[in-house]
């Protein structure tokens, strides 16, 4: 049976950071594209950033690009989403998922696999 459980998401100040985590369970992480995603109340869900199997393939929204790093330990299974210098609109739900085969796609329908996400809170 596979999981993907998010953790790692709080209450923050704005230019605060978080390290969010996804650990996989049920699926071998080595052959999957990984991706994080959010979805802010009232909107649609929405691309933040990828990494292929290889990690050889990176891709951030341009929102997040450089104050974000994705990033993944196979051995441990798990995928980190490192967020810096955060803002109001970063405000949202945020979800890991999987992709077979292994690239790093920017839309919800190219992911096989879902978490059920964690919540960041960005406000003073």
């Amino acid at each position: 049976q596979w999981q993907l459980v998010e953790s790692g998401g709080d209450l923050v100040q704005p230019g605060g950071s978080l390290r969010l985590s996804c650990i996989v369970s049920g699926i071998n992480l080595d052959i999957y594209g990984i991706g994080w995603f959010r979805q802010a109340q009232g909107k649609e869900r929405e691309f933040v950033s990828c990494m292929n199997d290889s990690g050889g393939s990176l891709k951030y929204a341009e929102p997040v690009k450089g104050r974000s790093t994705i990033s993944r330990d196979n051995a441990k299974n798990a995928v980190h989403l490192q967020m810096n210098n955060l803002k109001p609109e970063d405000t949202a739900v945020y979800f890991c998922a999987a992709a077979y085969p292994d690239d790093c796609g920017v839309r919800v329908q190219d992911y096989d696999y879902w978490g059920r996400g964690t919540q960041v809170t960005v406000s003073s």
